[in-house]
């Protein structure tokens, strides 16, 4: 599992939702649908309508990875924090139910009150 306990998932940039698609396909269920994609260096956070999926990518050869489901529905409580004018990231704090917070820093450019109305349709 991610350690979202630590310093969080940094610096997600938006990718194209196929880069994921093989990973995530074999655990989504009827009428889950993947909204939007992230990356880092090696790791991917993927928005689906119902949950957050945390892809850790692992070892030297890249082929073990370890996913992490979030369940949208297990949101308490959210923050963002939009990019100021000469800011190189943004973010995002979530507060689970039985796991407590996660925070996901992205890059600047992305519109992160989009991802609120996403988490927003679910939790609330």
């Amino acid at each position: 599992m991610i350690d979202f306990s630590k310093a969080g998932v940094i610096k997600l940039q938006l990718t194209d939702n196929k880069d994921c698609s093989s990973t995530v396909a074999n655990i989504l269920v009827e009428g889950e649908e993947v909204i939007y994609t992230f990356k880092t260096v090696r790791d991917n956070v993927v928005f689906t309508n119902l949950r957050i999926i945390g892809i850790n990518v692992q070892g030297t050869t890249g082929k073990k990875r370890d996913v992490t489901s979030l369940p949208l529905k297990n949101v308490q409580a959210f923050s963002v924090e939009s990019a100021a004018v000469l800011a190189t990231k943004c973010s995002m704090e979530l507060w689970f139910a039985g796991l407590g917070q996660v925070k996901l820093e992205f890059d600047a450019k992305t519109d992160v009150y989009r991802l609120t109305k996403v988490i927003g349709y679910r939790a609330l």
